[in-house]
């Protein structure tokens, strides 16, 4: 069922301004400089003619299509500030690991896996072995034992380890003696565990089947469908090659993609050629102009670059991705092309180093939009760093919520440094906030609240907005989750009906 629709001609007067749609009888969230609240808005061209009262915006427009939405309640477009969107499509068809209780449900889940799906590949994303009774990472001999002959590749929740069988290692190369900067490849008594930490995922990843382009294309459309089902309209993918990049690219320019999407690119010598010569991309549903860096590795994995060894792993002080001297040559780098730089950084140590290596390109107050993507732990001296160099602060709040049971074993004391987002957002007056799904869900309620420029109905911005069943605004803390979408509209256009 879809909202109703008028669509039968009446005399209007002639002074009445023609619009492609109006939205009437609704609860309208501006969300512009004064929060203010509207009933009715007339949209042209994918974009919002006039927003305000119903009667004001009756007497100065008409449309053959008036949808009258019985007082139910609008919100801008949600927007994803940090997600990795094509993976999450190519891993709609791996196995769900997310919530196991142990490795051996792991085990009996990846049974049941459909390698016709993944190239012939066993492929899962989403343990995490916090979550166990045993909380230590397994080990690979488990899955030589199920699947002696096929390859496994089962990545851990947060991204940064993956488990793989002797297979997918002999398939791959890995031995013990392989060396990977800024990656670990796990070995114990001289044989690989089959554990793969950061950088050493690249060795199996970039030899799996699930590379082809009507693998990715169909990934995409399949990501783009369940976005906009949870009211997202635009996001920002944390991290793609070139390949991946001209594949977007070209389903953009046949008309494909409807979501609005920003994508960072991944910092290797080709995807630099390339934009040092084409420059940026840049359509209403399609724009890159960011590279993405990572300093170091996640907190779950103990893989976070710490000023102070892990409180539960003495002696460990994280990965690193780079040194201070090769992360500034990359942002001088990306400074000189003119693009926006987003460096993950989760640790103390690594948000320092980031923080100095933008602050000496950058030299004081400007307006380039560089961002450290998660801030997930930021010594107290650092914080104001941010504001002197008006660096962005892209959070995830999810993962607090993710990281509370354990936490606090990684960091002991050092945990008051850890998920700061209100000092963070004191710096610079805004911050944003993405889900970094599909480590966490997709949902944009979980994280609730989107910090972007077009995250706002006024005059003049997109037309990109989202019809709830319930006011998140007021609606009971414990009702929050189970709120619908109804609708969502990208650009005036109705892209997904929940009813």
């Amino acid at each position: 069922m879809i909202p109703f629709v008028c669509s039968f001609l009446f005399l209007f007067p002639p002074e009445q301004i023609e619009a492609d749609l109006i939205i009437t009888n609704a609860k309208i969230y501006t969300v512009d400089s004064t929060f203010s609240m509207a009933q009715s808005m007339a949209i042209d061209d994918g974009r919002i003619l006039a927003i305000g009262k119903n009667e004001t915006i009756a007497e100065t427009y008409w449309s053959l299509n008036v949808v009258d939405l019985e007082g139910k309640v609008v919100y801008p477009g949600f927007i994803d500030a940090h997600c990795h969107f094509l993976q999450y499509g190519i891993e709609q068809s791996y196995t769900d690991l997310t919530g196991t209780t142990s490795f051996l449900e792991v085990t009996e889940k990846i049974k049941k896996h459909d390698i016709s799906k993944t190239g012939g590949w066993v492929i899962g994303r989403g343990w995490d072995q916090n979550d166990w009774e045993i909380k230590e990472f397994p080990t690979k001999e488990a899955l030589d034992k199920l699947f002696p002959n096929t390859p496994v590749y089962l990545m851990r929740v947060d991204g940064h380890a993956a488990l793989v069988n002797s297979k997918a290692l002999e398939l791959t190369g890995v031995t013990p003696t392989t060396v990977i900067t800024g990656g670990i490849v796990e070995v114990k008594q001289g044989v690989c565990t089959g554990i793969l930490l950061d950088n050493a995922l690249e060795l199996v990843t970039k030899k799996m089947p699930t590379k082809s382009k009507t693998f990715l294309q169909n990934a995409a459309m399949l990501a783009q469908d369940n976005c906009m089902a949870v009211g997202l309209t635009s996001v920002q993918d944390a991290g793609l090659d070139l390949w991946e990049i001209q594949n977007l690219k070209m389903m953009d320019e046949n008309g494909k993609l409807q979501m609005r999407l920003y994508v960072m690119a991944n910092p290797n010598q080709k995807t630099f050629d390339y934009f040092s010569a084409s420059g940026s991309i840049y359509t209403e549903h399609f724009h890159v102009n960011a590279f993405k860096f990572y300093a170091d590795g996640a907190l779950g994995s103990r893989g976070a670059g710490l000023l102070q060894p892990y409180s539960d792993d003495p002696g460990n002080y994280g990965i690193y991705y780079y040194s201070y001297d090769s992360l500034l040559a990359g942002a001088q780098k990306v400074y000189n092309m003119g693009f926006q730089m987003c460096t993950h950084a989760i640790g103390d140590s690594a948000n320092r180093m980031v923080l100095d290596v933008y602050g000496t390109v950058l030299q004081g107050k400007n307006d380039l939009r560089w961002r450290v993507e998660h801030c997930q732990v930021v010594n107290k001296n650092d914080v104001k760093k941010f504001g002197m160099y008006n660096i962005i602060p892209s959070v995830q709040p999810t993962h607090a919520t993710s990281d509370m049971y354990w936490a606090d074993e990684r960091l002991g004391a050092r945990i008051t440094a850890a998920y700061v987002y209100k000092d963070l957002l004191k710096q610079n007056g805004f911050i944003l906030d993405g889900s970094d799904f599909p480590v966490e869900g997709i949902n944009p309620l979980f994280g609730f609240y989107a910090a972007v420029d077009k995250g706002s109905l006024e005059a003049g911005k997109f037309a990109d907005f989202v019809v709830l069943d319930k006011d998140i605004m007021t609606v009971p803390e414990a009702e929050l989750f189970g709120v619908k979408v109804l609708y969502t509209y990208i650009g005036g256009v109705l892209v997904y009906s929940g009813k």
